[in-house]
């Protein structure tokens, strides 16, 4: 069947029904001819290329029921559950923040997450419109605000508490704490500050403040090291090293294709690969030959 919330955003909802949400992972669809299979998963890491959305999708309705704010930190994602706290992190430059999955997409060819407006800002690529990215899923805290959504509990802002200085994920604290500490100041101008939002009674040790039932945090960018990665289109993948040679050579005339051994689980795979590429451009380009010739199944991938 095709994604109902990707036709529910073409119509504007007013904001008097705006939403909670509520959990969601959902059968598998299709999107422009390919399908997705969602999943229920809290170990999971992804590298490729991200975009973001805005002012077209401002006030419309999530896959999960919420009402898209592009000033909020949330994103799409095509098969984590909804919602997800992922840390996302800037390849390019190693700005990384923690997004909250509440929507479904992109769907445009090669990209793997969707950031709302005001994530694309944190992670200085709005005005590139795209880039290379790292996903982390948090696993203890999106158990958690699973939970929470599962039982009817409101878990919009629970990302904007995380994205603190020196938070860590509740699996990597002390089982026994400190004693509390005074609050760190911000890590980021003032531009950057993140509208107050409600919060569910999620588990956290974040600095900050309740007025009138809303959480003010102080919001920060963590910046991470930054790493040279490698840019390529992924044709097919195949058991057989033979049969992946066989592939790439047919694909000579799209580009510099070649054979990538991986193991995965275990189990030896061969990957029939087009590049190194120099940028998104030139991938999209790849993207697109690939499916003249019938290659719809093709994606970009970071190395």
């Amino acid at each position: 069947m095709e994604l109902a919330s990707h036709v529910a955003k073409q119509s504007p909802i007013p904001a008097s029904s705006k939403s909670k949400g509520n959990f969601k992972v959902g059968k598998p669809y299709k999107v422009a001819g390919k399908r997705y299979t969602p999943q229920e998963t809290y170990n999971f890491e992804q590298t490729g290329i991200a975009s973001w959305y805005g002012p077209n999708f401002h006030g419309k309705k999530t896959a999960n029921g919420e009402t898209f704010d592009m000033y909020e930190l949330t994103a799409a994602h095509k098969t984590l559950q909804i919602p997800s706290l992922v840390r996302v992190t800037n390849l390019g430059n190693g700005r990384s923040i923690i997004v909250r999955i509440n929507d479904r997409g992109p769907f445009s060819k090669g990209r793997v997450l969707d950031l709302s407006k005001r994530g694309a800002e944190l992670l200085d690529f709005k005005n590139q419109g795209t880039a290379r990215v790292k996903l982390q899923v948090l696993s203890n805290e999106s158990r958690q605000i699973a939970e929470a959504a599962k039982s009817g509990q409101d878990t919009r802002g629970t990302e904007v508490a995380m994205n603190q200085r020196g938070y860590r994920p509740i699996s990597h604290r002390p089982k026994h704490p400190a004693a509390a500490r005074p609050a760190p100041r911000p890590a980021v101008a003032q531009k950057a500050s993140v509208p107050a939002v409600e919060v569910a009674d999620i588990q956290t040790s974040v600095p900050g403040h309740v007025t009138q039932g809303r959480f003010y945090p102080d919001p920060v960018v963590q910046q991470q090291a930054v790493r040279s990665t490698r840019l390529f289109v992924q044709a097919a993948s195949f058991g057989s090293p033979a049969r992946a040679e066989q592939f790439a050579s047919t694909l000579r005339n799209v580009g510099n294709a070649h054979v990538q051994p991986a193991i995965v689980n275990g189990r030896n795979y061969y990957r029939v690969r087009i590049g190194p590429l120099q940028n998104v451009p030139e991938a999209d380009g790849v993207l697109e030959r690939l499916a003249l010739i019938g290659r719809d199944d093709a994606i970009v991938v970071v190395d």
